[in-house]
């Protein structure tokens, strides 16, 4: 189906001192909250990437997000909360556990999987008997959603299988004249989506690594269970964002390579050198270890950081944006070094293996 609207862009100053209840008097909240109410689209900023917002007990408004973003109708999303009191009209149920989570970490970039309720509309959920919530912490997430008086059902803002949207910039680039409109509130903060945690089983089982780790919930609730589907094509039947497809890449191939750093470096410009030879621009996602050794090398037309070892933070936070920079500097093969799984490693390294859909080479 082919989609042509006019997309707004409003933009919104996200302060310290623009609480959630002065941005819900704000005119750009104002109207964006209206059009999610009457069944349209919008984009919004959280405190991990750009979600695509729509009316999470609508059907018809949320089949918008489907044709806005070309996603798989199998694909379930994750409703958003302004408030506490939301939750009793999506979520049938809510286990102790849950409550230890909710308690600990909202609102924040954590999604809990919760027995549905009726209300929450089939598409949402992909069919499924249970649903994804979360609260984020982004005053302007909050205000909107609050303002639309309704759970929003909000995927990231962007073409299924590419980058998450990290500025509204991204939003534009991906989805300008597919959605209502865009509240732009500057770069995001986290930078990976939220981990997905299912406190419908016993012990509770991540789905998708991302802002809160494996160690900070068993600090909370005790031991947490690792899905075994962590690789690309592993689910037939997603039960979370994230699980099934191939997400995140860039327009270029993008391999890894895995190993003793100097074996690593040596095989990436033996790739990078291959690659050249078939007339293809070649790219080189370092780290600020390795960027000094890689500017020095010919094989490598565009080098990028995406940050330090030693501040996976800022790996996250910046790993969206970079390989969108790939794709403005037409680097046609891209290889990448990896990072430890330790913490917020394993949101990254998640991220990266399905940006490379599977592509990994071990030295």
């Amino acid at each position: 189906m082919e989609i042509n609207l006019m997309t707004k862009v409003w933009s919104v100053d996200k302060n310290v001192e623009n609480t959630v209840e002065k941005l819900r008097s704000c005119t750009q909240i104002v109207d964006a909250a209206s059009l999610l109410r009457e069944g349209a689209v919008v984009a919004f900023p959280t405190e991990t990437v750009y979600g695509l917002g729509a009316n999470a007990l609508s059907d018809a408004a949320v089949e918008k997000i489907f044709q806005a973003k070309g996603r798989p109708s199998d694909n379930p999303l994750i409703v958003h909360i302004g408030a506490i009191e939301q939750l009793t009209i999506i979520a049938a149920k809510v286990p102790e556990k849950g409550k230890a989570l909710m308690k600990a970490f909202w609102p924040g970039p954590l999604t809990i999987i919760l027995p549905r309720t009726e209300q929450v509309a089939p598409l949402v959920t992909a069919g499924l008997d249970s649903v994804g919530v979360r609260m984020p912490d982004h005053p302007i997430a909050l205000a909107i959603i609050e303002e639309a008086g309704v759970p929003i059902a909000a995927p990231s803002a962007n073409r299924s299988g590419r980058p998450s949207p990290t500025t509204a910039a991204h939003v534009l680039s991906d989805l300008d004249g597919r959605v209502a409109g865009v509240l732009d509130g500057g770069a995001t903060g986290v930078g990976v989506e939220s981990t997905v945690i299912d406190v419908t089983v016993d012990p509770p089982i991540i789905l998708r690594p991302g802002g809160i780790t494996r160690e900070q919930m068993e600090a909370v609730i005790g031991p947490v269970d690792l899905d075994p589907s962590f690789q690309v094509g592993a689910v037939e039947t997603p039960r979370a964002p994230g699980m099934k497809y191939t997400h995140y890449a860039p327009e270029g191939e993008l391999w890894l390579v895995t190993g003793e750093a100097a074996k690593v470096r040596e095989k990436m410009a033996e790739m990078l050198r291959e690659a050249k030879a078939h007339g293809q621009k070649t790219g080189v996602l370092a780290t600020e270890e390795s960027l000094a050794y890689w500017k020095k090398h010919p094989e490598a037309d565009v080098v990028l950081s995406v940050g330090s070892h030693s501040d996976l933070g800022e790996v996250a936070q910046q790993l969206y944006a970079v390989l969108r920079d790939f794709d403005d500097k037409k680097a046609q093969y891209i290889v990448g070094e990896t990072f430890s799984r330790d913490g917020l490693g394993m949101a990254v390294m998640n991220r990266l293996e399905k940006a490379a859909g599977g592509r990994i080479l071990s030295v």
